[in-house]
């Protein structure tokens, strides 16, 4: 696979697949001129195994060119079609061009919808910070958080961001004190600390919301000018791993603090300070008054007793969809082979991923969701007496086993009737029960497939080794979820079979529960100013108020936000 790294005059071709060892070959490439834009070529398609050569040559006779009129090119996006996986697998290029004759070319392309001018993608800042204005406050510091920081750190607003959790070194270790001694710290954790609960994922990082400003592409560069690799600014799903994640997430903070922002750890705010439908600032555990006019919500989806308080102090908050499921492991060679067929294993692809969804008899959706090649399954609790689950890859997705979380879809007014903050309890029922189901010390029940159809316990474990830690105990999951929920998802596991041969087999295995695929609640928020419905000077943003489902669109959010903040204290002056 050829990718080109930071295209520039003498820059290099690089051949490499995630994990892998790069190796680069060297060409000159002529200098630019000093006015030029950039032609846009999508859908251009080569086969699997093609070198640099090769996607020069096609770029070339792509637009009808000899070599001298093609002064510069870079990748925009990367991907694959393998729906001939039996036979020929491609890669579909997106390529940024810069020729001599560009009016002319784009006068001869003129009908082919494949060849335009290139958007300008770059980040255009909305405001400067006047002198002595206000500082805004942002409390929480997963990726909505730290983009809303940065944001508004390089317009020189100086934010003081509040996080309940600790710093990602102290962080890593209180997660595995939970993993290898099931030993919960309850304020530092999977959920909470720097870098939030996207931290330990698969750290994806693309999304399908509508991105017309491409503030997307913000968060991609910050994150490759943080140490992240370069290859996320254009493969079609980028992810970093969690071990990269942690390096790039605490270089970005101490950018924040070097352009005059401020990141306080273990700093829980407690209460807010709101006279008159406005925000005046907030009160931290330790009885610490905070002023600001301007406070960001970034609280991530498990921050409940917050939204508890929100609630207390008036703040309109309302229950919105989300789903409940269950995470399941299969060996990643079987993925790979439904997936890729006679390619499967090809060191250009890495691991295989998946999408699927099903419309159940009983009117429920069932869908994967977070899928993590090559990677485990992770203990997510953040409270005591509870068991959740995620899924984490590593940079390498060379693990064993793939799992994904196969959910139900649910909503307010069916099933959990009873005001704004309902869904949070059916949630806390929900994990209380699995951690008595996998015997109170933080393991998780677990059932293989094959058991869990037939509705009978399982008892010993097939081929598939569960990655889970602290561990699982086997047994009927049944009693894990509601009962709509288990009928929806045995309906689903064997169509799910017939889409991707194996993926039904009788040892795949089923760890409980995956129960916060995204926030209860939404913080709800004007659509113009992105202000609380109700107190002003208060921002909900990210997906813990809502409004992000993962962590670019997160990140993308809280660049909106620190915009609305910015533009707001300009306003005010």
């Amino acid at each position: 696979m050829v990718v080109q790294s930071g295209l520039r005059r003498g820059a290099s071709w690089c051949e490499s697949t995630p994990g892998s060892t790069i190796r680069s070959v060297q060409f000159p490439l002529p200098e630019r001129p000093a006015r030029f834009f950039m032609i846009r070529i999508t859908e251009l398609a080569l086969p699997i195994d093609h070198s640099a050569a090769d996607l020069r040559s096609a770029i070339l006779h792509r637009l009808g060119i000899g070599e001298d009129a093609l002064l510069d090119y870079s990748l925009f996006k990367r991907s694959y079609d393998a729906r001939k996986k039996n036979s020929d697998i491609l890669f579909i290029y997106v390529i940024d061009v810069t020729v001599g004759n560009e009016a002319a070319l784009l006068e001869r392309f003129r009908d082919d919808r494949n060849i335009r001018p290139a958007p300008d993608v770059r980040y255009k800042p909305v405001a400067v910070a006047p002198q002595d204005c206000g500082r805004p406050i942002i409390i929480g510091f997963g990726p909505c958080g730290l983009f809303a920081a940065l944001t508004l750190a390089q317009m020189g607003f100086k934010p003081l961001v509040l996080e309940r959790g600790r710093d990602v070194r102290r962080r890593t270790k209180d997660t595995w004190g939970l993993w290898r001694k099931k030993v919960l710290t309850p304020e530092s954790n999977v959920q909470f600390g720097e870098g939030g609960a996207g931290l330990f994922s698969d750290g994806k990082l693309y999304s399908q919301i509508k991105d017309p400003k491409f503030y997307g592409r913000k968060v991609m560069e910050e994150f490759v000018r943080a140490g992240a690799p370069d290859e996320i600014l254009y493969v079609s799903k980028p992810h970093i791993g969690t071990f990269r994640l942690t390096g790039v997430v605490s270089s970005m903070r101490e950018e924040i603090k070097r352009l005059g922002g401020d990141v306080r750890f273990e700093s829980k705010v407690e209460d807010f300070i709101i006279r008159n439908g406005r925000m005046e600032g907030v009160v931290l555990t330790t009885g610490e008054e905070i002023l600001s006019r301007h406070v960001v919500l970034a609280l991530g989806h498990s921050a409940r007793d917050t939204f508890r308080k929100l609630h207390e102090r008036g703040v309109y908050v309302e229950a919105k969809p989300f789903a409940i499921g269950f995470r399941i492991e299969h060996p990643q060679s079987l993925i790979d082979k439904a997936r890729l067929g006679k390619f499967a294993g090809h060191p250009q692809l890495g691991a295989a991923d998946y999408k699927l969804v099903h419309h159940a008899r009983n009117g429920r959706a069932v869908y994967s969701f977070c899928m993590c090649p090559g990677g485990t399954v992770v203990a997510a609790t953040s409270e005591p007496g509870r068991v959740v689950t995620n899924g984490m890859s590593q940079y390498s997705r060379n693990e064993r086993n793939a799992n994904a979380g196969i959910v139900v879809g649910i909503n307010p007014d069916q099933d959990f009737p009873g005001g704004p903050l309902a869904g949070i309890a059916l949630q806390e029922s929900l994990e209380a029960h699995a951690y008595l189901l996998g015997g109170e010390d933080y393991c998780a029940p677990a059932q293989l497939v094959g058991d869990f159809l037939k509705a009978r316990p399982s008892q010993t474990l097939g081929e598939v080794v569960p990655s889970y830690k602290p561990g699982v105990l086997l047994g009927d999951l049944h009693p894990s979820l509601p009962h709509y929920a288990i009928e929806a998802i045995r309906e689903a596991l064997p169509h799910f079979g017939r889409q991707m041969r194996g993926f039904d087999r009788a040892d795949a295995l089923l760890t409980g529960v995956e129960t916060r695929t995204s926030s209860p609640v939404r913080i709800t928020r004007d659509s113009t100013s992105l202000q609380s419905l109700n107190i002003r000077g208060l921002y909900p943003a990210g997906e813990g108020a809502g409004y992000a489902g993962g962590i670019l669109s997160a990140g993308v959010d809280g660049i909106k936000v620190a915009e609305a903040v910015a533009l707001a204290i300009l306003e005010e002056r």
